[in-house]
């Protein structure tokens, strides 16, 4: 993988509504030391660390269109970018915060503010992807699902619930579709021929890819699923898709109020497979 040094900017959308979980990012999270701090406050350390564990230069801010947002961030030493309230999603809030960047990066990170669990490893290897191949555009991360989870996303689908939002690519790693569905499809007691592949919401786009993103508008498929990185392939942007191995603990995402001690306690995990 190309380990050269690049000018990155890591950038931790983050917005106020949200209909399960409104205010979210402000939401406080008690970590291993059992000090509560603002939930942003983590993904932004997970920021910090990605940044240390790539070569070169690398800026992290928080991009955001909520004034207590920022004043929340700010007051805790982040960098932080307003963007317009009417971004329709990250990727879109990560093309807007190009602008507030002290300078234009050769690749934009979108580190989701919800997902404070995110390994730094997985940061390095969509930078080192996207940087290794230049017929893409953009770069997203895969973990393989191992049979217990998979059995999870079967049991989910034949209740009518989305378990997570799986992927296939081509044998050279080139992303063919997306989908909430479980793709391939695996027949219920059967073993795939070649993993489930889990998508992970993180993301390396070249600064190109996004203004070409946002002048595509949104895409059929896109909204049909609720996925946007459907929009790049719609408009045949090339995505890569690096396999990533599962970290020591749970990438639980902030998305109800529900998930908080599941993530204070994969914090704590985190912390003790760090320190071994």
């Amino acid at each position: 993988m190309h380990r050269a040094p690049m000018n990155v900017a890591i950038v931790v959308p983050a917005r106020l509504a949200s209909t399960r979980f409104p205010a979210k990012p402000l939401a406080p999270l008690h970590g291993p030391d059992g000090t509560a701090r603002p939930a942003i406050a983590y993904t932004w350390a997970a920021a910090q660390a990605a940044a240390a564990a790539l070569p070169g230069q690398v800026q992290c801010v928080i991009a955001t269109d909520d004034a207590s947002i920022a004043e929340a961030c700010t007051s805790l030493g982040m960098t932080v970018a307003m963007t317009p309230e009417s971004c329709l999603n990250g990727t879109e809030r990560c093309a807007a915060a190009l602008n507030g960047l002290s300078e234009v990066p050769d690749i934009v990170v979108n580190l989701q503010g919800d997902a404070p669990l995110t390994p730094a490893s997985m940061v390095a290897a969509v930078v080192e992807l996207l940087a290794a191949r230049p017929d893409l555009a953009m770069a997203t991360a895969v973990v393989a699902a191992s049979p217990t989870v998979l059995s999870h996303l079967q049991t989910d689908a034949a209740a009518g619930r989305v378990g997570g939002t799986t992927a296939v690519c081509t044998r050279d790693g080139r992303a063919l579709y997306f989908s909430k569905s479980i793709i391939p499809h695996v027949a219920p007691g059967s073993t795939p021929a070649q993993p489930v592949l889990l998508h992970v919401g993180l993301y390396a786009y070249r600064p190109a890819a996004l203004v070409a993103y946002v002048a595509a508008g949104p895409a059929p498929l896109e909204l049909q699923e609720g996925l946007e990185q459907l929009r790049f392939l719609d408009a045949g942007l090339p995505v890569g898709v690096a396999r990533c191995a599962a970290p020591a603990w749970e990438m639980i995402e902030l998305n109800n109020p529900t998930d908080v001690p599941l993530i204070e306690a994969e914090l704590a995990r985190r912390a003790l497979a760090e320190s071994r």
